[in-house]
């Protein structure tokens, strides 16, 4: 078959990418959408079984460090575009283990970029490289004011650092060879599929099980959050229509103090299990702060909104009681992730094909 564009999209299994390649898949089924995952601890092919089967989509079990293999894919498909999430994204691992964040964030993405710049040869008309990253590149926020595309870099953490140095790469890339690339720097995500060590899956989980919700520090760190999907939105609008060469900041317009957060949720899961109100609240456990903890993180997403048209499609209040709805209904899902098992998916479905 005949496509119009064919798509890598790295880390496709992960939480935010998997949103992406099933929009991508049943949105454009002229494209051909291609995962390249590596299939680390957070890589779940679980996560797409409802479009694995579709003509237009294809997985590749591929890390970006092996930059053989990735030339190879994106010559054999004539790849056309790339939309770059894999990543090392949790923070307190990367404090455990910086060096697991450089070779991933920064090589890997070195590596794609070079693949990329071979494949098109100089040649980029209809071609587009674009690459997702974070909000904490920025480093911390006081009381007041925005993160803006034109914010100064001021990393505090290992993953921050890493980060920030692979969108320097692609910035440099675009500068120096011409590649058509754009960047985009996001807030906080949640909703379904995320793995359980991020705050809000986490105290999902636990809450079910009783035990208890460790709050770092006063808790009164807070960060701006946005729904899982309105991010993929996002993505979709900036593949094909943001500027070349330029930035896009996302978020939720949607501030939370740790605690105020935590407390919601208590909330909302005391209602949806029927207990009695309070009850998740007697588990929050003050802990011991983890280091270079940044105090405030806020975007200003008023560029995308007025160049692209994009908002957020739901309140945080709606998105935080679907997304518990969507751990309480696949608790099946979230058993395997906690076990461990889900890392056999791969094993049984796609190894021996």
């Amino acid at each position: 078959m005949s496509y119009q564009h064919r798509i890598v999209i790295t880390g496709g299994a992960g939480f935010i990418g998997s949103h992406v390649v099933r929009l991508f898949v049943n949105k454009y089924p002229h494209y051909k959408i291609i995962n390249l995952d590596a299939l680390t601890y957070a890589g779940n092919l679980e996560n797409l079984k409802d479009v694995e089967q579709a003509p237009n989509y294809q997985f590749a079990h591929i890390n970006l460090l092996d930059a053989d293999a990735v030339q190879q894919l994106l010559v054999a498909e004539d790849v056309t575009g790339v939309i770059h999430l894999a990543a090392e994204s949790h923070v307190d691992r990367s404090i455990l283990s910086p060096l697991d964040f450089v070779y991933t964030n920064v090589i890997g993405t070195v590596n794609l970029l070079e693949a990329a710049k071979k494949r098109w040869a100089g040649q980029y008309e209809g071609k587009r490289f674009y690459h997702v990253s974070t909000d904490e590149v920025y480093g911390a926020l006081g009381d007041t004011g925005l993160f803006t595309e034109t914010t100064r870099y001021d990393p505090h953490s290992p993953y921050s650092a890493s980060k920030a140095a692979s969108d320097h790469f692609v910035r440099a890339y675009g500068d120096t060879y011409g590649m058509p690339t754009v960047v985009s720097n996001c807030s906080n995500n949640y909703g379904p599929y995320h793995f359980p060590e991020k705050l809000i899956p986490l105290f999902i989980n636990n809450i079910i099980h009783g035990k208890p919700l460790p709050v770092y520090g006063d808790g009164l760190y807070t960060r701006d959050w946005l729904y899982v999907k309105d991010h993929a939105s996002a993505i979709d609008l900036v593949f094909h229509k943001g500027r070349q060469h330029d930035t896009y900041n996302i978020g939720g317009f949607n501030e939370w103090k740790n605690i105020d957060l935590v407390k919601l949720l208590c909330q909302q899961m005391d209602e949806k299990l029927g207990r009695a109100p309070g009850t998740s609240e007697q588990l929050i456990t003050y802990v011991k702060d983890r280091p270079g903890h940044d105090r405030r993180y806020a975007i200003d997403a008023s560029k995308i909104n007025q160049e692209l048209g994009w908002s957020p499609s739901v309140t945080f209040e709606q998105g935080l009681s679907e997304t518990i709805d969507w751990y309480l209904t696949n608790t099946s899902w979230l058993e395997s992730v906690t076990s461990g098992a889900y890392m056999a998916y791969y094993e049984t479905q796609y190894k021996n094909r």
